[in-house]
């Protein structure tokens, strides 16, 4: 029998994370001692209180039943109670509010939402790649919004042609930043806003890292800018502020049109997410805050380890100010994917090559700042006694 996979499979490259899983397989197999700097799941422990609560609701038997849709009604007001006190930001819970099985599905759906054959799409490059993926299995085209450092790792709205923005149906960005670690401005989003506007682009704002900020910085909202839930919505996460990557729960909140329509591929395709892990994120959103800023100390600390550290080496990287990962040149000599190679196979030490993160990423590697302050002080010994070494471009 011939098995013949869609077309749309073609187009998508192998996912980023699954390629770094073989490769860290690959050399444990050989004995290696690898510190995993890969990926971006958080190390730490789901708070207690949050574990309880999912314990207390997963014994009641009317959780064990199909979810709403759109979220329980109790999740949806801690949401919007939550962003009210965080961010300034006022949402109707009923319409303006809406559950995801992690922010991740919801990004890809809102693709399947707007995005008809050939549409485009506006995407940073680099970026998280299902911006990209999702615009792809939609049928879209994405078009690369390259971000450099020379502007701060910001989209350059003035680069685009403007037959290509009156083109675009979403504008994908993403602050504080992965893999950059760099951080939005409100004039930033105030451009965002108006470019979106005069262009009739829904914007699409990853908010995942929203509270792991660094040095008394607070990351603005999107929805806070004037104008913004007008032109678009913000998708959020748990998995980041309270540790709970794998329970898959997340949210998207902001223009209610948007949301309705992203609601109608969620019905036909998911049954919502159990109302246990619900009435836990519930819990952690309206229970004790203190966990967030005991993580970002410790993610800090972590930073300067390894901020510090490469310095020493020969790297001259300033500290960021969002976000768990460090975003930095390799030397010269070498592109992402060799010398990312090298340092798993000289120092046992694995990071993410930056062009896994599209095209622009190619010269850089980020690493995730996931495990203890002391296994980064290895690292960096690692690659100190390995001569590894930044060496700068001329």
């Amino acid at each position: 029998m011939i098995i013949k996979k869609a077309d749309r499979i073609a187009s998508i490259p192998p996912y980023l994370f699954a390629e770094i899983d073989k490769l860290k397989a690959q050399a444990r197999a050989r004995g290696v001692d690898v510190i995993d700097l890969g990926i971006g799941d958080p190390d730490q422990p789901t708070p207690e209180h949050v574990i309880q609560a999912l314990k207390e609701a997963a014994t009641d038997g009317a959780n064990h039943r199909y979810p709403p849709y759109e979220g329980l009604p109790e999740f949806k007001k801690a949401v919007a109670a939550w962003y009210k006190e965080r961010y300034d930001v006022e949402l109707d819970p009923e319409t303006e509010v809406l559950a995801l099985i992690g922010s991740k599905e919801g990004i890809a759906h809102i693709c399947w939402a707007f995005v008809d054959p050939g549409d485009v799409t506006l995407v940073p490059d680099p970026a998280y790649p299902v911006y990209r993926t999702g615009t792809l299995l939609a049928g879209g085209v994405p078009h690369t919004m390259p971000l450099t450092a020379e502007n701060d790792f910001l989209p350059d709205y003035s680069a685009i042609d403007p037959v290509v923005a009156q083109k675009s149906k979403l504008l994908f960005i993403n602050y504080p930043n992965n893999p950059t670690a760099a951080v939005a401005t409100p004039q930033f989003f105030a451009d965002t806003v108006e470019f979106a506007r005069q262009n009739n682009i829904v914007v699409c704002h990853d908010f995942a890292y929203c509270e792991t900020t660094f040095d008394g910085y607070r990351a603005p909202s999107f929805l806070a800018t004037p104008g913004a839930k007008e032109v678009g919505i913000e998708f959020n996460s748990l998995s980041k502020p309270y540790n709970m990557t794998g329970w898959r729960i997340g949210f998207a909140v902001g223009n209610k049109d948007v949301l309705a329509a992203l609601s109608v591929i969620k019905t036909n395709i998911d049954s919502g997410v159990f109302n246990a892990v619900q009435y836990a994120a519930i819990e952690a959103l309206t229970g004790p805050q203190d966990n967030i800023e005991c993580m970002n100390q410790m993610y800090m600390r972590r930073r300067d380890v390894i901020v510090n550290g490469l310095n020493s080496l020969g790297w001259d990287l300033k500290p960021t100010k969002g976000t768990f990962y460090v975003w930095a040149p390799v030397p010269e000599g070498y592109s992402s994917k060799s010398f990312c190679a090298l340092l798993l196979e000289k120092a046992g030490v694995n990071v993410a090559p930056g062009n896994g993160y599209g095209e622009h990423g190619e010269g850089f590697f980020r690493i995730a700042l996931t495990v203890n302050e002391q296994r980064l002080q290895e690292a960096v010994e690692r690659m100190r006694q390995q001569g590894i070494l930044f060496t700068r471009k001329r």
